[in-house]
């Protein structure tokens, strides 16, 4: 025994000298210290960096390096990469700051590495709590990391923002952002403007109130907080930044809609214009859902669903624009907001961009919130026919709101497109982004059915009514599922060009001046297209999906490209029966790279197997209602149908270890906390059951 600790110690000296070697050769090679305003409003600069969650502030996802370029990718080959030990998905952007790589995982894990080699220089463990796993909407998702002077920036699960150092991993400071037993969560990437951290949270699924706050890079003090819906008047201002702007706000509220929250997270999206001094904040779905009891179905509802621009200094509100007023379908606008200068009909425009959840491709205007154009880009004919470019609304359809009558939503809450990275080129003109069509069945509860309930999924929808009618519904959204990478010219309005995929859950995208356009696909590889027309150049089978963002750096005259693969168990209807995928790896490439090769995956030991057990009806409907409630069809799917477990698909064992999985937690480690807290035995064995008639229809 003492020979082993004494061998550890000697590995973790070693691992120590070999980091502090690293970064004093980023030193003597003449790289700043640290990331500055400076570094940042001249990333172009300094190319071969990628300093922030989408390299530049303007989050356009664009890299100026050309080495690897439409002539020469076929000579792409595998430098080095790290396998993550998890089936989870891995969303994280990594970032890359002078030689080193720092990654995040799942559980908000940060590990830096030589960003030539793939050595590990250090890993910081925040020791978040499995149990986040079921407290965040969606699992236990990182999506990045932020940097500034000699920090690294981590926002974790369960509220906290670190400050690490950089070149030890060593924490400097922490400050909770979030009252501790609140309905929060943060899964998105923290950003970095001048000094300040800006981070949102997660939580409007769950019943919370929304908010975006601003810390000191150097001290983890907050600037400023900026609330993004009223809460009871009768408490009176909140003393933060948002204070005015809650008073354009409350009018457009109803009824007691603080008693569920009233939500409006910013869980995602942000982008900064240093010289307009302002920060765009990308806003979420109300709390509850349905916009009945949420509001008394009255009233816009300000500011769900919305992009909102804040003074970066004091968090003082400068403008907004409200994509769906009266929000009442999960719709968020949380998705990526990219800025840019844009020629249209002859005059330069500066613009902010975004393709949220509702179908519609937005331009508007930066500096005044005025909208310049709003198109689909995908059938949007179940809720809006268009945009009326005069009062900037969306013009619903007959029938969009919902009732207790089951109708079928496409784009549904699982988005035309929801928080994968999208990416402008100045070089084309073009923004991509991955799109999926996937309809779901929509009826609110009925009157006096629906009460708030902490801790669950506040949709106040009714998941089980007139179920032949939703048999019909369901089959149709099947046979509609569609899923496609997009090419859209903001200019023109026009879609450029597509690439279609078999089903949906392919990654966010790259574009670069070598004319590439980098994405993980829904076919388990690594695919790059040119990007001025799409047209496949290089594709690797990696065994693994994956929804990240890649990036491209350079070191030592050599361009690299490097990625997240990992499936994020995206809910498609159309995935085949037999989809399996690896466990998720940080790839890492480069031109004429040879001698590294991924490992086949891991023997399939389990096979499916279906119960004969006759289950009452009864039962399957309390089990369906509970499936919903508790938020299971987030990673399993609408119906049970796809995500990252079919749970129509169980072996055996896993039947028979049901309870010891929801209850027990025996499957924690792997990404499934326990639900003993939200759930007793009754109600587990209720949705077993619900899952086995499942199985028995579709199998």
């Amino acid at each position: 025994m003492k020979q082993r600790l004494l061998g550890m110690l000697a590995a973790t000296a070693a691992l120590g000298a070999f980091a502090a070697s690293t970064f004093q050769a980023a030193a003597q090679s003449g790289a700043n210290s640290g990331i500055d305003h400076a570094r940042m409003v001249n990333a172009d600069a300094q190319p071969g960096q990628w300093a922030s969650y989408s390299r530049t502030w303007d989050e356009q996802r664009y890299s100026p390096l050309d080495q690897i370029n439409d002539r020469n990718v076929g000579r792409l080959g595998l430098a080095w990469y790290d396998d993550l030990d998890t089936y989870r998905a891995v969303q994280a952007t990594p970032i890359v700051i002078d030689r080193v790589l720092y990654n995040q995982t799942i559980f908000n894990v940060v590990t830096a590495y030589d960003a030539k080699t793939g050595r590990k220089l250090w890993t910081f463990d925040p020791q978040v709590g499995k149990e986040w796993a079921r407290l965040a909407c969606c699992g236990p998702s990182a999506r990045g990391l932020a940097a500034w002077g000699n920090k690294i920036y981590t926002a974790t699960l369960d509220g906290r923002l670190i400050a690490l150092d950089k070149a030890t991993g060593k924490e400097i400071w922490t400050t909770q952002t979030f009252p501790p037993g609140n309905e929060y969560s943060i899964t998105g990437a923290p950003r970095v403007y001048d000094g300040k951290v800006v981070i949102g949270n997660g939580g409007a699924d769950w019943g919370s109130r929304g908010f975006v706050s601003a810390f000191d890079a150097e001290t983890g003090k907050k600037l400023w907080k900026f609330f993004i819906t009223p809460t009871d008047p009768a408490k009176g201002p909140d003393g933060e930044a948002s204070d005015e702007a809650m008073k354009i706000a409350q009018p457009t509220w109803h009824g007691k809609f603080w008693e569920a929250g009233a939500g409006g997270n910013a869980w995602d999206s942000f982008a900064y214009d240093p010289k307009l001094n302002t920060v765009y904040i990308g806003t979420g779905n109300g709390s509850p859902h349905m916009w009945h009891f949420r509001s008394e179905g009255k009233g816009d509802n300000l500011f769900l669903c919305s992009m909102v621009a804040v003074d970066a200094t004091t968090g003082k509100y400068k403008w907004h624009y409200q994509m769906v007023p009266e929000e009442d379908w999960d719709y968020t606008c949380t998705q990526p907001i990219v800025l840019a200068d844009i020629k249209i009909k002859g005059k330069l425009r500066k613009v902010a961009m975004q393709a949220p959840k509702n179908g519609f491709f937005y331009v508007i205007d930066r500096e005044t919130g005025k909208l310049i154009s709003g198109d689909n880009y995908v059938s949007v004919n179940t809720w809006a026919s268009h945009i009326d470019m005069k009062t900037g609304r969306p013009v619903l359809v007959p029938g969009a709101h919902n009732t207790t009558t089951p109708h079928l939503m496409s784009p549904s809450w699982m988005a035309a497109h929801s928080w994968q990275p999208m990416s402008y080129s100045p070089k084309t003109g073009l923004v991509y982004w991955p799109v999926q069509e996937q309809g779901s069945v929509y009826a609110r509860a009925e009157d006096g059915k629906y009460k708030y309930t902490k801790g669950r999924n506040n949709t106040a929808q009714d998941p089980t009514s007139q179920p032949e009618l939703r048999k019909t519904l369901m089959a149709q959204a099947i046979a509609d599922e569609k899923a496609y990478l997009i090419a859209w010219n903001p200019a023109t309005r026009k879609e450029a060009w597509r690439v279609p995929y078999p089903f949906p859950g392919s990654g966010g995208v790259l574009t670069t001046a070598g004319n590439l356009l980098v994405q993980l696909t829904a076919n388990k590889s690594l695919a790059i297209y040119s990007a001025d027309r799409g047209k496949k150049l290089w594709e690797m089978n990696i065994d693994q999906g994956g929804q990240a963002g890649p990036i491209t750096y350079m070191i030592d005259g050599e361009q690299y490209i490097a990625v997240n693969a990992g499936w994020n168990g995206s809910p498609a209807y159309k995935m085949p029966r037999d989809f399996r995928y690896g466990t998720a790896k940080l790839l890492v490439f480069k031109l004429d790279a040879k001698g590294v090769t991924l490992p086949p995956m891991k023997a399939q030991t389990e096979q499916a197997y279906l119960p004969q057990e006759r289950v009452p009806a009864e039962t399957a409907r309390r089990g369906a209602e509970l499936f919903a409630s508790n938020g299971c069809n987030r990673c399993h799917g609408d119906n049970a149908v796809g995500g990252i477990r079919d749970l129509r698909k169980m072996s055996k064992s896993t039947h028979d270890e049901f309870l010891d999985i929801v209850l027990g937690g025996t499957r924690a480690e792997k990404g499934m906390p326990s639900f003993s807290t939200a759930l007793n035995e009754t109600q587990a064995k209720d949705i077993h059951g619900y899952l086995i008639v499942r199985a028995q229809e579709d199998w």
